[in-house]
């Protein structure tokens, strides 16, 4: 008999029913309510505290903003800018070439991505000479490769681009 069958049939022997939470949306964060943060990458960890009130991610199924008492999630991230907004009033943006955003019942944020620069690290003049490159390669006659890997390079510095700007 496999473990799922023996489960099923104790829990249906069982006395007391089994109390379950069903969560739809985020919860009301009080005034007093803090997000832990992590913000690591594959070689270091960027951001680690606990006075952020939101954070704000580029997921790939859209833009969310992330408060305490969030419903637990994993989301996809695409190129984009987080957005730290810590206790104190003050922000951090981290612009990221993707990864992924693990939100879990205790107030915890876990953001793990391939890359992350704050945005000062950047120059208007780079990112546009770098995307005019990319897109000769992406309409030119090269490999399937070249134009595939010119095509993601477009996605990543058109989403640079935009952040840089605003």
């Amino acid at each position: 008999m496999n473990a799922l069958r023996i489960a099923s049939r104790l829990a249906h022997r069982a006395r007391t029913p089994v109390a379950r939470t069903v969560r739809t949306y985020a919860d009301a964060a009080g005034p007093t309510d803090k997000i832990r943060l992590s913000l690591t990458l594959p070689h270091q960890s960027v951001f680690k505290t606990t006075d952020v009130v939101q954070v704000n991610i580029p997921a790939e199924s859209g833009d969310m903003g992330i408060l305490a008492n969030h419903v637990p999630s994993i989301e996809q991230l695409r190129p984009g800018v987080i957005d730290i907004i810590e206790e104190s009033g003050g922000s951090k943006q981290y612009f990221i070439s993707g990864g992924f955003a693990v939100v879990q019942p205790d107030s915890q944020l876990s953001i793990n991505a391939g890359e992350a620069y704050t945005l000062d690290s950047f120059s208007t003049e780079a990112i546009r000479g770098q995307l005019a490159e990319a897109q000769k390669i992406a309409t030119g006659s090269g490999s399937e490769q070249d134009i595939t890997e010119a095509k993601i390079e477009i996605e990543v510095l058109e989403a640079l681009q935009s952040a840089v700007k605003a």
